[in-house]
């Protein structure tokens, strides 16, 4: 039994089974490769399904550069904003239970949401406070359309505000704008980890573990990672002066102790092959061997397009956005290889993940590389995205 079968007991297949040129897919690890070799990444996992079979699953260069460790297959990874994905199917399986409507106030469930203000300016500079022409919802929370700010979470981080109380912290700051108007990225997910603590009547953390870890199967999914799993950590990194990456100076969250602040935006940790099993829950519309976290209707309305009529694509992405993922609306937009209704998302240290329904097809790509813009050139780095693309030049049918 190979390591792949060990790690992720999926049929595994040659690519010219599953429609891509054998050839061509030899550019992923290329492209892997050379961006190890030119230190702008110190190590990465990618793997992909297509058809309902392993199509690709590697490790490349290392898990920590310094001391000389290899990256490994069940390397563990801060995947920041790549939870909030998992905290809109959370949300989500609430609303299928009737909990609640997405159209309805956030101030039914969460009442310091009562009160909330809007922060108009106007030309001459002048600050004022304005009510909301109307509340703000669930559904504005699940698309970052509410008005709401990212301030609030870092400051409940920094002084020690747990997910219960962490709604009235941050309903001291006003919203940016009336409800509904435009996309803005913003703590919504946070806000909804406390939606779902305090709708289900169970720990956010409790909830996501019984509802939607374990029954997927992602045991090194969590807020924090064990003792016993230390040394699966990989190492964060940013790029330097030259270009070639060093080790990012401090760590932004305790992830090896027990944080106070359960972040539904961006404080999960997982790997390459949990991430992969929701990636194909999503892919199959909501259900993976036999266990059926979300219907097909709810995973249909979670793809699409929700941004407010007329809306530009989210720059720099080029895409649109569902419920809790982006989504692509059209080849054009986007200018780059990728199907109309692939969705995704990614987290600020360059993982990504996308489903692509057209082509029957998920992918998960893994590293830590916060900042990755080079000093010296400029010019962004995006692994995920030069991966991603070697991928889909190699689809021939």
């Amino acid at each position: 039994m190979g390591d792949n079968e060990l790690l992720f007991p999926m049929e595994e297949t040659g690519p010219d089974q599953v429609g891509m040129c054998p050839e061509r897919m030899k550019r992923v690890g290329r492209v892997v490769a050379g961006m190890v070799d030119r230190n702008e990444v110190a190590g990465m996992v990618v793997a992909a399904v297509r058809r309902g079979r392993l199509l690709f699953f590697e490790s490349f260069g290392m898990l920590d550069a310094e001391k000389d460790i290899p990256m490994r297959k069940d390397a563990i990874f801060r995947i920041y904003s790549m939870t909030k994905p998992i905290t809109a199917v959370a949300t989500l399986m609430l609303y299928e239970e009737c909990a609640f409507f997405l159209d309805e106030p956030v101030s039914a469930f969460l009442p310091e949401f009562a009160n909330l203000k809007v922060r108009e300016t106007a030309p001459d500079g002048t600050e004022t406070l304005v009510p909301p022409q109307r509340p703000v919802t669930i559904h504005d929370l699940l698309t970052h359309t509410g008005g709401l700010s990212y301030a609030a979470v870092h400051e409940a981080e920094e002084k020690g505000i747990d997910l219960e109380h962490f709604p009235a912290e941050f309903c001291t700051h006003p919203l940016d704008f009336q409800p509904g108007a435009r996309w803005q990225y913003s703590a919504s997910n946070d806000v909804l980890g406390a939606l779902v603590q305090k709708v289900s009547d169970r720990p956010f953390d409790e909830f996501l573990r019984t509802r939607i870890f374990d029954p997927l199967g992602m045991s090194d999914t969590d807020f924090r990672v064990p003792e016993e799993k230390h040394s699966r950590l990989a190492r964060i990194y940013r790029l330097g002066e030259d270009g070639r990456i060093v080790p990012l100076e401090k760590e932004d969250r305790p992830y090896c102790g027990n944080p106070v602040f359960l972040s539904g935006g961006s404080g999960l940790v997982s790997t390459a092959c949990d991430y992969l099993r929701f990636a194909r829950m999503l892919l199959r519309r909501g259900e993976l061997e036999g266990t059926r976290i979300l219907s097909p209707k709810t995973i249909d309305l979670m793809a699409q397009d929700h941004l407010p009529p007329g809306s530009g694509c989210i720059e720099p992405f080029k895409i649109g956005y569902g419920l809790g993922v982006s989504v692509v609306r059209s080849l054009a937009e986007k200018q780059g290889i990728a199907s109309v209704g692939e969705f995704g998302w990614g987290g600020a240290a360059g993982t990504e993940f996308r489903v692509d329904p057209r082509e029957n097809m998920a992918a998960v790509f893994m590293l830590q590389l916060k900042s990755a813009v080079s000093a010296r050139t400029g010019r962004e780095i995006r692994p995920a995205k030069r991966v991603k693309n070697a991928i889909y030049q190699a689809i021939i049918e």
